[in-house]
């Protein structure tokens, strides 16, 4: 099984705690659970652990119903260690993991990962079928030796804080309301691929970025973003959408750094996307979509002038 060699791989010295999930995102809710995890840790002289899927379970089994992802496994890897978690380990979920009982998953990670307490949340389940919840995990933490730890959903305004709910504030474009739930702005990463020059052109050229096949992208509009180069941070404008006003029939997103000279064909790029400046919109002409561009640029420096302490610093950089 891939799984139970994955799990083999990390050297461990002491016993565990830990805890399960996708994690994507990384959210304030994800880090109340961790918070609660590390504690446990600390009162049982173990080693904080997470384990996490390289995608998603829904993903793994029926690719039809995938969800867009809102970290890469990378950048999860890197936000969980930034928690102070002693022990990252990313599992492969496909049929064979899925079809393992819950007593039998669970003696694989008392096994290779010296398993002693496991932090979860209220509706938590493992194992096929999912028959591992909260009240089977406690019964069987009883007979064989473990503590089970349950951690109510952290609720921000009143609503509990969710990938899912972030995803939404995402599709309406509301980047305030991601930077509350994460703690950060959101980023998008990708190489610089050649366009039709269109931005050149205007006197307003953009890089174009190839974002790979299942990530969350905000609603089409133009943010506010900060866009990172070779560990170089530079304020920049970055529309999302089918360039009306060209007669786009693709949706692309473009990035026009401020301040920057030099070609980034080829390279990869990070942007931190800020705050909504406008919806996107088709101009009668090229003067019109200059006029706008130019007010944009105004006001997208003013808002990153007053947001530069939501500069996320990528691991990479």
């Amino acid at each position: 099984m891939l799984a139970e060699k994955e799990l083999s791989e990390p050297y461990i010295n002491k016993h565990t705690v830990l805890t399960i999930g996708v994690f994507d995102g990384v959210h304030l809710g994800h880090k109340h659970l961790l918070s609660r995890l590390k504690e446990e840790s600390r009162n049982q002289s173990a080693a904080s652990c997470v384990v996490t899927f390289k995608r998603h379970p829904i993903e793994s089994l029926n690719p039809k119903a995938a969800l867009p992802y809102l970290t890469s496994l990378d950048e999860k890897v890197a936000l969980l260690k930034a928690e102070d978690i002693d022990l990252v380990v990313p599992l492969t979920f496909d049929r064979e993991l899925a079809a393992l009982g819950a007593s039998d998953f669970i003696g694989l990670l008392q096994h290779h990962l010296k398993m002693r307490g496991l932090v979860i949340g209220p509706d938590f389940a493992l194992g096929k079928n999912r028959q591992g919840n909260v009240a089977t995990l406690t019964k069987l933490g009883r007979d064989i030796g473990f503590s089970v730890t349950v951690v109510p959903p952290f609720k921000l305004d009143n609503e509990i804080i969710s990938s899912t709910v972030i995803r939404q504030a995402l599709a309406d474009g509301d980047m305030g309301k991601v930077v509350k739930l994460t703690g950060r702005p959101y980023s998008l990463s990708g190489c610089v691929i050649t366009g039709q020059g269109l931005g050149r052109q205007i006197g307003y050229p953009t890089a174009n970025l190839l974002i790979e096949p299942g990530w969350a992208i905000p609603a089409d509009g133009v943010y506010a973003t900060f866009t990172h180069v070779n560990g170089n941070i530079f304020q920049s404008l970055t529309s999302i959408g089918l360039r009306p006003t060209f007669s786009g029939k693709n949706r692309t997103v473009e990035t026009y750094i401020l301040d920057y000279k030099g070609e980034l064909y080829g390279r990869e790029v990070s942007i931190d996307v800020v705050e909504k400046l406008r919806q996107e919109q088709k101009f009668r002409d090229i003067e019109e979509l200059k006029i706008q561009i130019a007010k944009d640029v105004i006001k997208g420096k003013e808002i990153l002038s007053n947001k530069s302490n939501l500069i996320f610093r990528h691991n990479k950089d």
